[in-house]
């Protein structure tokens, strides 16, 4: 029995040191600003949803101040800085605006704790009207496209035209190649590990699925994405992201409300929301253009600047709303 005993103890020692030599402690948010709020970052006081206390919200704004504005959401578990790609191109004609949505990147934890599809589609409407965006175009990427479709469903008005970029809100087969983390963060005892451990190895982990073109993706990139995840109350945010239900079907069940010009660009490779996804959402919007590039994966903004930011900028400029 004292043999039994002092192995348990070994074991129980043995895990401890493992966890606490993966662990990784929270990061404030001073010295993430610091890090990552370089010009043009800006920050602005959003109150949405029933709780009327303000959020401090994470932007970025690029163009001529009288030029047409392109909105941009990024997708789960990423950060405005998805959009850069696309902001250095399409700025000399565009008003680009990007925002970190709730519990993502520098904007992270919000007063009333509202990250359902519904509380994100608030969101977007009250920082257009708080920052002063009458009618814009609207692109989402993943998660961010589901949002951005659902907030034209409900404000056809003020969108003049909808892009979206491997997007999330349709009926799709589970992808071949979904994240460990996501796979992860839908489980409760699971959470409980993430709390404490290092979100780099699947930061990594995570981005080498997503992205399939070679040299995308850097050590640069995965230390932006951990960085962000170890805000101050980031991962608890993003716990409750994920437990957190909402009406699945709102978009796909309102989906002829979208009127307004619509691209669809996709990744042939997009082992997280695979092609099909695509041909689904151009069959489901009538006048929709659809295009798809080759050896591209589930972000392309990133993956084919050069070509995706083309491809947006002809189609804006013959739906310039």
């Amino acid at each position: 029995m004292r043999k039994f005993l002092i192995a348990i103890g070994v074991i129980v020692l043995l895990l401890a040191g493992i966890g606490w030599y993966f662990s990784a402690a929270d990061i404030p948010r001073a010295m993430l600003e610091a890090k990552y709020a370089t010009p043009p970052s800006q920050f602005t006081e959003v109150a949405y949803g029933t709780d009327p206390k303000p959020t401090r919200v994470h932007y970025r704004i690029r163009g001529p101040v009288r030029a047409p504005v392109l909105l941009l959401l990024h997708g789960s578990n990423a950060t405005l800085f998805t959009w850069e790609p696309w902001a250095a191109r399409l700025s000399n004609t565009w008003r680009i605006v990007s925002v970190d949505l709730p519990a993502h990147g520098l904007t992270g934890p919000t007063a009333n704790h509202d990250y359902s599809m519904e509380g994100m589609v608030s969101f977007v409407d009250a920082f257009a009207n708080k920052i002063g965006l009458a009618k814009f175009a609207l692109a989402g990427n993943s998660m961010g496209g589901g949002v951005a479709a659902r907030y034209a469903e409900e404000h056809p008005d003020r969108v003049s035209a909808l892009i979206l970029v491997d997007a999330g809100g349709m009926p799709s087969k589970r992808g071949d190649g979904v994240p460990l983390a996501f796979q992860l963060l839908r489980y409760g005892w699971a959470q409980s590990l993430l709390a404490h451990l290092d979100p780099t190895p699947l930061a990594r982990e995570g981005l080498n699925k997503a992205i399939v073109t070679p040299g995308v993706v850097t050590d640069k990139m995965v230390r932006l994405y951990s960085d962000m995840a170890l805000l101050e109350g980031e991962r608890q945010a993003t716990f409750e992201r994920f437990n957190q239900g909402g009406d699945r079907t709102a978009v796909k069940d309102n989906v002829g409300k979208l009127t307004m010009p619509v691209l669809i660009l996709w990744g042939e490779q997009d082992h997280l929301i695979p092609v099909e996804a695509a041909h689904t959402w151009n069959k489901a919007v009538p006048g929709s253009k659809l295009i798809i590039y080759k050896a591209t994966g589930h972000i392309p903004m990133e993956e084919r600047p050069d070509e995706s930011a083309n491809d947006v900028r002809a189609f804006l400029s013959a739906h310039p709303g």
